[in-house]
């Protein structure tokens, strides 16, 4: 039986939240509920922790030509204090996992994984080292995370920060101090909002102080803006809203990122990296299947593995998410079609228990972008 690990605040969420077990850790599932806190997030702010996501540290001379041979995207263009998108790719194309990765420094880079991926992510750079000059470290024990996330994360942590937080742009990161604490803070998030994530130094599992001292700090701040503390339930709700992939759901090893509507993080024109001959091919011969959003029109909740149809009754895909979205007050879903049936506005079927209803094919995100998500026009 696998053991279950615990994160450094976990004896806070277990009076706090509703605990589940995922990835191998004991992580909140929710604490007031799944739709005020996913409200919550898209309409003021929202704190999760997500300490249970892998941090791995890769530093030494040939670290820049290191990380661009195991990544699709190009570090090169990332200055210092800066973060991009990407994924990992084995050598026939499937995505290894998807991730952010960090330049600290000029031969310093922190990449950020799924937790379901901590140790295999660890094992592959490990393996493709060879003869690059690099030192892969694990620091995810050692380093707390937390996300602040919704259009008033910035004038939370504004109320304990020394510095002008406005001056971190999207994907901007550096190091800081919030409420005398060492962190390291990045503009980034899995919500589709503005926001920081805020990694913890020197907080460890047995010696969690600073996290504890920072997130109880965090929601004294946001309480005049109805901060909610938020579990991995609104998590899930918000990334689908907002069309971005759950790894092991809509993303795998059997998955390349052309299928998956990634080929902005695949960089064709630099050196080899793992898996270029492979999605080259692909891309010359046309993908047979991709990732496209589904968006109820008769009722219904589509989840996982549910089966798409054609309005001629053919089978054309299924499922990888799903969800009824406290925002939208409809059913929404992300799978994989046929190529040629995933046109957006296209007409299609989800197969709920015994009946078939009717949806939508549509564009991500599902909400409307000057209204909600890091891009909207105004916010009061």
């Amino acid at each position: 039986m696998e053991e279950i690990r615990q994160i450094q605040l976990y004896n806070v969420h277990k009076q706090m939240s509703k605990l589940t077990v995922f990835a191998g850790f004991e992580m909140p599932l929710w604490y007031k509920g799944i739709t005020p806190e996913h409200l919550g997030v898209r309409n003021s702010v929202g704190i999760f922790d997500i300490s249970h996501m892998g941090r791995i540290m890769i530093t030494g001379a040939d670290s820049e030509h290191f990380v661009n041979y195991v990544i699709t995207n190009n570090v090169s263009i990332i200055p210092p204090n800066g973060a991009q998108y990407s994924v990992m790719c084995n050598k026939s194309g499937g995505i290894i996992d998807d991730f952010v990765i960090y330049r600290l420094e000029k031969e310093k880079f922190m990449m950020v994984s799924n937790a379901t991926n901590r140790e295999k992510d660890h094992d592959w750079l490990v393996k493709n080292v060879g003869g690059f000059n690099v030192k892969i470290e694990e620091i995810s024990n050692d380093v707390a995370m937390f996300a602040v996330q919704g259009p008033n994360a910035e004038k939370t942590l504004q109320e304990f920060s020394t510095e002008d937080l406005n001056k971190f742009e999207r994907f901007k990161c550096g190091y800081s101090r919030l409420a005398n604490v060492e962190v390291f803070l990045s503009r980034t998030g899995y919500t589709g909002e503005d926001g920081f994530e805020v990694f913890v130094w020197n907080a460890s599992v047995n010696k969690p102080d600073y996290a504890v001292k920072l997130w109880n700090t965090i929601l004294r701040a946001g309480k005049p803006f109805g901060i909610e503390a938020c579990g991995l339930g609104a998590r899930d709700t918000l990334r689908l809203e907002a069309g971005m992939c759950l790894y092991g759901n809509d993303i795998d090893e059997n998955t390349t990122p052309l299928e998956a509507a990634l080929s902005f993080v695949v960089k064709f024109q630099k050196d080899n990296f793992i898996g270029k001959e492979t999605l080259l091919r692909q891309k010359s011969e046309g993908i047979k299947r991709k990732r496209i959003g589904i968006r109820m029109i008769e009722q219904g909740i589509p989840r996982s593995n549910f089966e798409i149809y054609s309005e001629k009754g053919e089978k054309i895909g299924r499922l990888t998410s799903g969800t009824f979205s406290p925002l939208l007050k409809q059913g929404i879903g992300m799978g994989y079609v046929q190529t040629s049936y995933a046109q957006e506005g296209n007409s299609v079927n989800v197969r709920i228990r015994d009946k078939q209803a009717k949806a939508k094919i549509t564009s991500f995100p599902f909400y409307d972008p000057e209204k909600y998500g890091y891009k909207r026009k105004a916010f009061s």
